[in-house]
């Protein structure tokens, strides 16, 4: 019987619940903070090596966003089948591996199916890490919304890092040829160690009973709002609707922010530790972000938390467009940074306080596959645009008008009956 099961009489400590959702936060680190977006730093030196327009450089992310759709459709068989624990450590496992291989080559297309089985895996561990996360916040039900800002916030770990490593290697690889595959192999090795700290998780999680393919069985009766909810997924995907819309459009403008925004500094001579700080400062406001917004996730069972940091984030997105200002631009990144991440939260804590337990997966999938949807979007478009006449500049305007349509569409979302 897992403790889960045991009820109070043996009530698991809040530090153990916190301290494992700090362990499975590494998954989230890797399949964005990492396998994602570490691309955004890397695009200028193999856009320069390689002789990329800004279209195709975009496309590169769109092939791992299309990568991310697949993986999002596959993985609640796999979880069902094998658990969303295995899903986990298997996907990020296979996130080391592939991106190892695009250090090995140089040609479009090869790059393009490598970041396409990239965004699989990356699919893959961020659906079950969120899932296991919404698990382990339903063992300390007052605390759901920082596990899950804590699981989410592992993104920004994986920023920081790649903001600090990626840097030095290509610094030190400056005179070999394609100096930017050695950062791609530093990654991959990140990405071998997180997924040793994920093993760590696994065991732990294991000992509540988390980590089978079936849901666990709460400690106490689930509130009679999330006792019931849609059966079939025709009726989830009305029922969710504005906040499917708000969450799609969400992908579309955020990805062109983190794909690009490195490139529009270096085009405009930013000095390489001004970019250094203003990535790493993006990345510490992402870890920080799970406190600062877990009230919020937790106090609203509609799509109000989904509109406002849509809109947030819009502003902070529109502002390197609008000005050249350092402090504006740093603002820019922390604002982003505190924000972004919370978004994904709060569409599992949407689907958390309005499904019961059995539903969930079906329900976080939902949401991540609009989500990769617009992914596929935001980078090729962006990218188009950069390529014209308006610049890099003109596209980011053009995400941050996406996000505050996805602001609007959620604000319609209301908490199911």
């Amino acid at each position: 019987m897992s403790h889960l099961e045991q009820g109070s009489a043996c009530p698991v400590p809040l530090r153990r619940g916190l301290v494992l959702a700090l362990w499975l936060s590494l998954g989230a680190a890797v399949s964005l903070g990492i396998t994602r977006f570490a691309y955004g730093l890397l695009l200028p030196p193999m856009r320069a090596d390689l002789g990329w327009s800004y279209l195709l450089a975009g496309a590169m992310n769109t092939a791992n966003a299309v990568g991310y759709l697949v993986g999002a459709l596959t993985v609640p068989a796999l979880m069902r089948r094998h658990g969303p624990a295995t899903v986990l450590l298997g996907g990020s496992a296979l996130a080391a591996l592939f991106m190892a291989g695009s250090g090995f080559l140089t040609a479009d297309g090869p790059l393009l199916i490598q970041r396409w089985l990239a965004g699989i895996a990356s699919a893959w561990v961020f659906v079950a890490g969120g899932l296991l996360a919404a698990r382990l916040g339903s063992v300390w039900p007052r605390h759901a919304g920082l596990m899950l800002g804590l699981y989410y916030g592992g993104v920004g770990s994986g920023i920081v890092l790649s903001s600090l490593a990626v840097p030095a290697v290509l610094t030190w690889a400056a005179d070999r040829p394609h100096a930017w595959a050695w950062a791609w192999w530093a990654l991959a090795v990140a990405c071998l160690v997180a997924t040793g700290g994920l093993a760590h998780a696994w065991r732990g999680l294991g000992s509540l009973g988390l980590t089978g393919a079936a849901p666990p069985v709460p400690t106490r009766p689930l509130a009679p709002a999330a006792a019931e909810g849609p059966a079939h997924t025709g009726a989830l995907l009305r029922a969710f609707a504005p906040s499917l819309v708000g969450y799609a459009l969400f992908g579309v403008g955020y990805i062109g922010y983190m794909t690009f925004v490195i490139a529009l500094l270096r085009d405009r001579g930013t000095p390489a530790g001004e970019i250094t700080l203003f990535y790493a400062l993006l990345g510490v406001a992402v870890m920080a972000s799970s406190r600062l917004w877990a009230g919020l996730l937790d106090r609203h069972r509609d799509g109000q938390p989904l509109a406002r940091l849509n809109a947030l984030l819009g502003l902070a997105t529109v502002l390197p467009a609008v000005t050249h200002a350092w402090p504006v631009l740093l603002a820019s990144g922390l604002l982003f940074g505190a924000v972004f991440l919370s978004v994904v939260a709060s569409t599992t804590a949407l689907v958390r306080h309005n499904l019961p337990a059995a539903r969930w997966a079906a329900g976080i999938s939902a949401f991540t596959i609009v989500f990769a949807a617009g992914q596929i979007v935001g980078p090729a478009v962006v990218g188009w645009i950069g390529d014209g006449p308006g610049g890099l500049e003109r596209g980011l305007v053009f995400s941050a008008g996406a996000l505050w349509l996805g602001a609007l569409a959620a604000w319609r979302q209301r908490a199911l009956p």
